[in-house]
């Protein structure tokens, strides 16, 4: 006889066996089918609507299929059976519908799945600090040397350069008690450059900079320089840090395996008429914790929600065995560790909860078998899951029946936008959803269909915010402050309708009562961070420009 833990309330755990288990389920059920009975008439009419996916329509096994209905005791009506998401009820329940809800059903997850995510994730962290285990770990938590936080009173003029993907920033931002001053310039980078020799492209980078310090009558100067290189990197110092490996379509030989920061210096020295001291390194993880943590003292983790994720907080120092020990600093101080946490399951840590659709789009990536979390929660893989789960959708003829539905057979058809858009219709509404469905090709679509593709996204979204909630349950419990601030960016977080609240909500249940918490946006925390890492490493000694120039005026309120 099997045992299962039931967790009843947070912190509560029952045992009871596989049978009772079952007999609960039943009864939940049950319940749920009498919370939703419909008139006879208002079903009758739903069918009408949409007759195509209720009656006279063959499926896969060539049977027809029709809607069941059975008689409420006591009453004169009929109801339709159904088991549902709570976030959504759709207006008929039919068998078409439980077939969609069966079919998703891999992709609902519950408390205990997430409790056990949470555990396994803070068990990898604890292992990536370890140096005796770190190889062990695939969450490899490297020290970022970053070992103090914003207080709010930093002053000064400092340089920020920001190098993430195509297109790079050089920034001027002028610091003052209450207010930032950024001014910045955008250049590009050639596929020349990208593909090239790693000199070449530190060589345009030190150009672009000396035209930045020649416009902003910058020469008299020799201003810090916070270096924000959003790249995998393993960093050796605070201004020390080798390329692990060029992503986002890069390929500079003689640049992976070397120290990026010397790159950089040597291109500046080759030059010879730059004043520029590239102190620190970091990439937008930390920069997004020092953004936030400049107005708000309580902020310890950075968190990055977009087309990836990401993750820093503040450690112990005497709790990172991996760190190599600057003579000049106390073993007693705090440090930024940036976990690198979107490896997490590399090691089959979430074997537990993938499904098929999972294993196809890590099959499918340019990294097969790496980055497995994020390629379950972030914004660069969400679109493309739900497109799978609906070309098996189509091959069932559960959904887009006589439709041309060969747009979503082709990869990449379904950007994560969608979602987002589908999702910001009010319950029982569709505007936004049948503006998706008509970029797809797709026209009148009844509302059963819409209802059905509105399912599926909550079903992908609420497990990405649910798998998030526990990453951040594990950081929270693993540094054990009684109240934390978490700052987030990152365009999935942003611009998602509901991934804010069901990630806080279920941040809020795994934690219990006993912890405080709450969620902060962050503003450029890639070009604000690095400016605030010089900052805090110089002692802010540059006295600031008065705020009469031009440029963006960000207020600490």
């Amino acid at each position: 006889m099997g045992l299962l833990a039931y967790f009843k309330k947070p912190g509560e755990m029952v045992l009871i066996t596989n049978e009772r288990m079952n007999e609960m389920m039943e009864e939940r059920m049950d319940t749920e089918r009498t919370d939703e009975r419909l008139d006879t008439i208002s079903s009758l009419q739903g069918e009408k609507k949409c007759n195509n996916e209720t009656t006279g329509r063959k499926g896969s096994a060539g049977n027809k299929w029709s809607i069941r209905r059975e008689s409420v005791p006591g009453e004169g009506r009929v109801r339709c059976t159904s088991i549902s998401m709570k976030t959504y009820k759709p207006h008929l329940i039919c068998e078409t519908r439980r077939k969609v809800e069966d079919l998703c059903r891999d992709l609902v997850v519950n408390n205990d799945h997430i409790h056990l995510v949470e555990m396994r994730l803070r068990d990898s962290i604890s292992k990536g600090l370890d140096k005796e285990h770190h190889d062990q770990s695939s969450v490899k938590c490297y020290p970022t040397y970053v070992r103090k936080l914003p207080t709010g009173r930093e002053k000064g003029r400092f340089l920020a350069l920001d190098l993430g993907g195509t297109n790079f920033r050089v920034l001027l931002i002028n610091i003052s008690e209450g207010y930032f001053l950024m001014e910045s310039e955008i250049y590009s980078i050639s596929e020349e450059l990208m593909l090239g020799k790693g000199d070449n492209l530190f060589d345009h980078i030190a150009s672009c900079l000396a035209g930045f310090i020649v416009q902003y009558n910058l020469g008299d100067l020799t201003l810090p320089l916070g270096f924000t290189f959003s790249f995998p990197l393993i960093q050796d110092g605070l201004a020390q840090g080798r390329l692990a490996q060029w992503t986002k379509g890069f390929k500079c030989a003689g640049v992976e395996g070397e120290d990026v920061v010397h790159l950089l210096k040597e291109a500046i020295s080759r030059r010879g008429d730059l004043k520029i001291d590239v102190c620190a390194i970091l990439n937008d993880t930390t920069g997004t914790l020092m953004s936030c943590g400049w107005k708000e003292p309580k902020c310890r983790i950075g968190l990055i929600l977009g087309t990836g994720t990401n993750a820093c907080y503040l450690e112990k120092e005497s709790k990172v065995g991996t760190l190599n020990h600057d003579p000049e600093q106390g073993s007693g101080s705090d440090i930024i560790i940036n976990t690198e946490w979107g490896a997490f399951g590399d090691y089959g840590e979430l074997d537990f909860i993938r499904t098929k659709w999972d294993e196809e789009i890590d099959e499918q990536s340019l990294n097969p078998g790496k980055q497995i979390f994020e390629k379950m929660i972030s914004g660069m893989y969400m679109g493309e899951l739900v497109r799978l789960v609906l070309e098996d959708m189509i091959e069932e003829g559960l959904i887009f029946t006589n439709q041309d539905t060969s747009v979503l057979s082709q990869k990449g058809a379904f950007p994560t936008r969608f979602l987002s858009q589908i999702e910001a219709d009010a319950v029982g509404h569709y505007d936004r959803g049948r503006e998706v469905v008509g970029e797809l090709g797709l026209s009148d679509v009844c509302e059963a269909d819409l209802s059905a593709l509105r399912y599926i996204c909550e079903c992908v979204s609420r497990r990405a915010g649910f798998m998030c909630a526990a990453g951040l349950t594990a950081l929270i419990k693993k540094m054990d402050y009684k109240e934390v601030v978490v700052a987030v960016d990152g365009s999935l977080f942003r611009y998602h309708p509901h991934f804010r609240n069901v990630m806080k909500s279920r941040v809020a249940q795994l934690m219990g009562i006993d912890y405080k918490f709450d969620i902060m946006m962050s503003e450029d925390g890639s070009g604000r961070g690095a400016a605030l890492v010089a900052a805090v490493l110089k002692g802010g000694d540059i006295q600031p420009e008065p705020v009469n120039q031009k440029g963006d005026l960000c207020s600490i309120m």
